[in-house]
């Protein structure tokens, strides 16, 4: 049951301080009044002229590579915006990076001419959501301790994350997630029963069970089955985003989903240099929740975040409140505008913290109090954040949450039993999909499994019992 302490507090795991405007932090640290932070270069450019002038064959000028010049004079290398004979040199920006905000932890409005553009059976459709994604979690969770799914991850904490961020995208969209990523399948309408097949992993399944529990992946719904390799996902975006751009794809666009422990990869470098050098049309969304695994933010990086990496890059950057799902949608609105009408990436942190464990492999205790958790979850819970706007909003009711958990339960449960009965994948599904054609290796590697079966099937009648034949 969720509680909700009437009383604003601000946990300490993060910046504080917060913005009622959707504004952006320039590299200079002084805030500008617009989203883009793309810190201008030298007020004139030259043009490389060829190595021989007098040549018919090489005359025509080229776009300045290298060379730069304040006065058409003196080459100068680009990236000096002006000199100085003092030395001096720079650790941090000037100010912390500000975080956007639109609701308070009582799911107050700070600013009243703030106005959220929803419709009441939207907004709904919104915290059922978030309801929903809860819900599976208790509910698989406790069904890989009893034994009945080989892993889980929960979301515990970042549901406006999830749901604020996806309610802003449009369904061509095209999606990379981490693999704490569910409720953005859900809002975007992946079935309890698509969920609870892959995580049982049986003919159900998009994946035919060759992937881990909560490796989501939909074709239908442009969402790209999550890889368990940390960061792998970023050049990939990178790459999409760069491809619907040379396609000429309208109003389209990629969002890549990843924790701060991703950014620590040297992958996420390289998607963000690729896509700001190329630019793509990609969101970079990056879920800091305060944890990678057993790694606090305070051991892990020493600067303000991830957000001024993306200035860094020269990339349009945002940090808003991750529990705050108006924020979070707000923001990501923004972003989309700005990555489909300019064909450039954006960069959004959304700081939120991760209720639960990391995963069904990790006991949090070991490395976090209970104190700590129960403050996030009494004092800055984005469902609880949620359900009193809506109450204010006269949209939803006190007993409302427990009759619509009760009914998500039960579709829940359905939906786990009605994957537990379905048989498993053939072994035979490993050797597909691969090569169009299967080379001789292959074949051979498939025969000595089908005999090595036949020849033990006395000890393998359990497993082979429940697979597809």
């Amino acid at each position: 049951m969720l509680r909700m302490h009437r009383v604003a507090r601000v946990a300490p795991a993060f910046p504080t301080n917060f913005s009622r405007s959707l504004r952006a932090q320039s590299s200079t640290g002084i805030l500008s009044p617009c989203f883009a932070l793309r810190p201008s270069l030298p007020a004139s450019c030259t043009h490389l002229l060829s190595k021989n002038a007098n040549s018919t064959a090489s005359t025509r000028q080229q776009p300045a590579r290298f060379l730069c010049t304040e006065d058409g004079g003196n080459a100068q290398h680009p990236n000096i915006g002006k000199f100085s004979t003092e030395l001096s040199f720079m650790s941090k920006f000037g100010e912390p990076f500000v975080t956007y905000r639109v609701m308070d932890e009582n799911g107050n409005i700070i600013d009243p001419s703030t106005t959220i553009d929803v419709t009441k059976e939207d907004a709904i459709y919104m915290y059922t959501t978030m309801l929903k994604l809860n819900v599976v979690d208790s509910i698989l969770y406790e069904a890989q301790r009893q034994g009945r799914l080989s892993f889980y991850m929960t979301n515990y904490g970042e549901e406006a994350t999830h749901v604020g961020s996806a309610a802003a995208l449009e369904p061509q969209d095209v999606i990379f997630g981490q693999y704490r990523e569910a409720g953005v399948l859900l809002y975007r309408g992946f079935s309890l029963q698509e969920m609870c097949d892959q995580c049982v992993g049986n003919t159900g399944s998009s994946d035919k069970g060759r992937m881990m529990p909560v490796h989501y992946g939909s074709r239908k719904l442009n969402f790209h089955t999550i890889s368990s390799p940390l960061g792998t996902q970023l050049p990939h975006a990178a790459g999409a985003a760069y491809t619907i751009k040379q396609q000429g794809r309208e109003n389209t666009c990629v969002v890549c989903y990843f924790g701060d422990g991703a950014a620590s990869e040297g992958d996420f470098h390289g998607a963000l240099n690729f896509a700001a050098t190329l630019s793509c049309p990609v969101i970079f969304f990056c879920r800091n929740n305060g944890y990678a695994i057993s790694t606090p933010i305070a051991e892990q990086y020493k600067g303000d975040g991830i957000a001024v990496r993306g200035v860094s890059y020269n990339i349009h950057t945002v940090r808003c409140d991750g529990n705050d799902i108006w924020a979070v949608n707000k923001a990501m609105a923004a972003a989309r505008k700005i990555a489909v009408d300019k064909q450039e990436p954006v960069l959004v942190e959304a700081m939120t913290y991760r209720g639960g464990h990391h995963s069904t492999s990790d006991d949090s205790s070991r490395y976090r109090g209970t104190e700590e958790v129960s403050s996030w979850t009494n004092t800055n819970n984005p469902l609880a954040r949620m359900r009193l706007w809506l109450e204010a909003q006269g949209w939803w009711a006190g007993d409302q949450d427990m009759t619509t958990r009760q009914q998500l339960r039960k579709e829940v449960l359905q939906a786990l039993e009605a994957a537990e009965t379905k048989p498993s994948p053939s072994p035979n599904l490993l050797f597909e999909d691969v090569y169009a054609t299967p080379p001789h290796s292959l074949k051979v590697q498939q025969k000595e499994l089908q005999e090595n079966l036949a020849r033990n099937a006395e000890t393998y009648a359990a497993v082979l019992g429940k697979m597809e034949k």
